[in-house]
């Protein structure tokens, strides 16, 4: 099986100079932990709830009360952002892209073509969306 069985291709994204507090309420209205982050159309970085977390209790150190949302609306995604992605390619063995997301612990792996082209994202869910798929057609044929 490939990856691009398996991916999503509807994928929220976030360009590198959108402030946090953008990312965090695209997160929480689409209800998903991961955003690739693009310059130009292309993968520059990805941010998750864990940065955007770190990034709004380092902003509230030392704020007075009632000031964290508006110094987080001032930090850009390309500040909190991690910006050595791993990626997979859309032809990759599926197996290979969840023994590197074990290996490295992440969440998803975003899919790119070409110079960095996002065509999708592989998360943990679609994993484990999968497997449940493949234990109940096991069970249907006892």
């Amino acid at each position: 099986m490939r990856v691009r069985e398996l991916m999503q291709t509807d994928v929220r994204t976030i360009d590198e100079a959108d402030q946090i507090d953008v990312a965090e309420e695209l997160m929480r209205e689409e209800v998903i932990r991961h955003l690739p982050v693009l310059s130009r159309q292309r993968l520059v970085g990805i941010v998750s709830q864990r940065d955007l977390f770190r990034a709004g209790i380092s902003a509230a150190v030392g704020a007075a009360p009632g000031s964290e949302q508006a110094r987080s609306a001032k930090i850009p995604v390309r500040s909190v952002m991690t910006r050595q992605v791993l990626h997979a390619h859309p032809d990759a063995e599926l197996g290979a892209a969840v023994e590197l997301m074990l290996r490295e612990r992440i969440g998803c792996l975003p899919v790119v073509e070409g110079e960095q082209r996002l065509v999708g994202l592989l998360s943990e869910t679609d994993c484990l969306r999968y497997l449940a798929r493949v234990l109940q057609q096991a069970e249907g044929h006892r």
